[in-house]
């Protein structure tokens, strides 16, 4: 009888082609993760030493080469530190609310900003660039968006009738709004006032103080951190705020604590270069397919490095090959809403 038994002592994964449960399932999904990751690394790599050695006058080790490098890492770091920003913020922010088409710029960071700065000119003239300069100002403006965010989360998450889609829908009107008083005052401005506030309002690497990046710095990398940390819990929220309960968790306290790491990163963001709309979605956008996974752990690597590879590829390629370093984040912006357009379209897809 013992002799008529089929044998199986075959290991599983034979006749099942090694897939196992996970947020990378089969031996060729997680063949294929690393390698983008590795590509990604290597294209971050590969910009970043290009900026510091495309057209240096000198020779390649030389104390003169790394003396105009080191002026050249300052715009790196920059770049860093805003695509890690935009990156994680973005993608949290989708997960919190449950939806890929909405970026963090809904809530009116960028239009908090825009109207700071306005007001500053307005009342103040072209000193008012310089009075907004400063490291105080820097916190202060950090502070601010912040705080009223949080205090927006905290009035329309908490109550009876706390409701997700409402803060949205609030947070469009009050962006709405300031964009909208914002717009009045730069038509009253001179011609003068309004190009210097222009300059300001314009997205770019170039409008970060060096002397900032001791506060960005920490902040980036505290939220971000904290954010990787908590990865588990940004899988769960994912599922939903009836699954989330169904397994413990407090769903509000949940969503209120991703939304108050994704106001310091966009804060940070936008206080140090100014309003880059699009670029956390199409950042964000990218990483969804280039990690195909679920586990935000995989996912906030590929969609910072995607960020930083964006920024200084275009950078280096706008600077070195068509000389026009000052139309990158407009190029950005246009890439961005077009994809962003794209998805709308298809957006039964998503």
């Amino acid at each position: 009888m013992a002799e008529t038994l089929p044998r199986t002592t075959a290991p599983l994964s034979r006749h099942h082609g090694g897939r196992a449960s996970g947020p990378l399932p089969t031996a060729a999904v997680r063949k294929r993760y690393w390698i983008i990751l590795s590509i990604l690394i290597v294209l971050a790599a590969g910009f970043g030493f290009g900026l510091l050695a495309w057209d240096n006058p000198m020779p390649v080790g030389t104390p003169g080469f790394w003396r105009i490098a080191e002026l050249r890492a300052t715009s790196i770091v920059v770049m860093a530190v805003v695509a890690i920003c935009q990156a994680m913020a973005t993608v949290s922010f989708q997960t919190a609310t449950n939806n890929r088409i909405i970026t963090p710029s809904i809530m009116g960071f960028e239009s908090l900003f825009v109207a700071v700065q306005t007001c500053a000119v307005f009342f103040m003239g072209a000193a008012g660039v310089v009075m907004m300069a400063g490291i105080p100002q820097f916190i202060l403006q950090i502070v601010i968006m912040v705080g009223l965010s949080m205090a927006l989360y905290g009035w329309l998450l908490s109550g009876k009738y706390g409701n997700l889609q409402i803060m949205l829908l609030v947070g469009i009107v009050i962006g709405g709004g300031l964009g909208a008083i914002s717009a009045f005052m730069q038509r009253l401005l001179s011609p003068s006032n309004f190009d210097v506030l222009t300059a300001r309002l314009f997205g770019s690497v170039s409008n970060a103080n060096p002397a900032y990046l001791p506060i960005a710095i920490p902040l980036c990398l505290a939220a971000g951190t904290l954010l990787l940390l908590n990865a588990k819990r940004l899988n769960i929220i994912a599922l939903g705020a009836d699954t989330t309960t169904n397994l413990g968790l407090n769903h509000r306290f949940e969503v209120m604590r991703v939304l108050f790491l994704v106001s310091i990163l966009m804060a940070t963001s936008t206080a140090l270069v100014g309003p880059m709309t699009f670029l956390g979605f199409l950042v964000a956008t990218l990483a969804y397919q280039l990690a195909d996974t679920y586990d935000h752990k995989y996912v906030f690597p590929v969609a910072a490095l995607v960020g930083f590879v964006v920024l200084s590829g275009a950078y280096f390629v706008m600077k070195n090959i068509f000389y026009a370093q000052g139309v990158v984040s407009i190029l950005i912006e246009a890439v961005g809403g077009t994809l962003f357009l794209f998805f709308i379209l298809r957006k039964g897809r998503l």
